[in-house]
């Protein structure tokens, strides 16, 4: 099996820098869209055997170094008692928004093995499809990020009813969190016992909150996560991917994580520079970056692996979810630019 990935997590010596692609399982890929014809979303994500096949897509065709699990991260909240559905024009949809201290009461304690037995049943497929190729990373939502969607039930502009709850009642906000901390480490650590063998937490909507809010009403919950997973499964990498992160970097340092997620708004030599020796460091290529000619998205490609040559660790990505509409030979043409510009030795 092709181990680069892991080794760039742990910081250990590669021939060269490994890629893969946030969103690389997805709508982009005729391949992904033939399978997403005949299923919603919804069940696309509870049917193992195409949620695997859709997960492999991109080792195939585009040579990545890494799979990343196909699901969501709303899947969890389903079991926790929230009723969700996706909107083609709306996006997801989480009815009975979590606004009061009855609903909060009322969120379930999650067993994953039971109540989202098909998340596991899809690692264990993609672990043997996968096992002479490329390591499975397993996700999960961040707390804020999957607050955010309970209590506003859905995405949102400003965030409103998230951040009143936040700041007129943290008690509140502090037992709706509690909650969520306990479902993501056992959902993640019931993932690991399948046999994902990197984790990653998106914070998809940690950029919205002020840095000291950040320090605040996120931070302590992500670190609680990590430090429960490190204890459990010390060998297994955990990313945790910040967006929006320039303004909170040197507090997203302190998540203990083994790899930290950058957007592409950082110059990653200033992330490296601010994160330090402690961890590695994942990104970050822009997303649009992938419509350039070939020639630019080359250079674009060479300039990022200069700059992170100084990090612990790095692992090529983009700085947020590949595009619809991006070009497949775009994407397999960065692939190819990163394995051939990073080539050490």
């Amino acid at each position: 099996m092709n181990d680069t990935f892991l080794k760039a997590c742990r910081g250990e010596k590669t021939d060269y820098t490994p890629v893969w692609f946030m969103r690389q399982a997805g709508r982009y890929l005729p391949e992904y869209q033939k399978v997403r014809s005949k299923v919603d979303f919804l069940t696309l994500c509870k049917t193992p055997e195409l949620a695997a096949e859709v997960t492999i897509q991109p080792v195939d065709i585009l040579g990545v170094d890494a799979a990343i699990l196909f699901s969501d991260i709303l899947i969890p909240l389903e079991a926790m008692g929230m009723k969700l559905e996706f909107s083609e024009s709306k996006g997801p949809v989480l009815y009975n928004p979590i606004r009061d201290d009855a609903a909060v009461s009322r969120l379930k304690k999650i067993k994953p093995e039971e109540d989202v037995p098909f998340v596991m049943d899809t690692i264990k497929i993609l672990r043997k499809e996968l096992e002479k190729k490329v390591p499975l990373i397993g996700f999960s939502g961040a707390p804020f990020t999957l607050a955010t969607y309970m209590i506003e039930g859905g995405s949102s502009k400003n965030f409103l009813n998230t951040k009143k709850m936040m700041f007129q009642s943290p008690e509140l906000y502090g037992k709706l969190m509690k909650k969520i901390v306990n479902t993501v480490i056992s959902y993640l650590s019931s993932q690991i016992a399948a046999g994902a063998q990197a984790v990653q937490i998106f914070d998809s909507w940690a950029g919205i909150l002020a840095p000291d809010d950040y320090k605040e009403f996120e931070l302590p919950y992500v670190k609680k996560i990590v430090s429960s997973l490190k204890k459990q499964h010390p060998e297994t990498p955990v990313i945790y991917f910040a967006n929006n992160c320039a303004g909170i970097i040197k507090d997203v340092k302190k998540s203990g994580a083994d790899v930290v997620g950058v957007d592409w708004r950082i110059d990653i030599a200033d992330a490296i520079k601010r994160l330090g020796k402690k961890a590695a460091v994942q990104g970050n290529l822009d997303p649009c970056a992938l419509f350039s000619s070939g020639e630019e998205l080359e250079k674009k490609i060479q300039d990022i692996l200069i700059k992170a040559e100084n990090a612990k660790g790095h692992i090529f990505n983009l700085g947020h979810g590949i595009l619809p509409e991006t070009p497949v030979k775009n994407a397999i043409a960065a692939v190819e630019a990163v394995h051939k510009y990073s080539k050490r030795g």
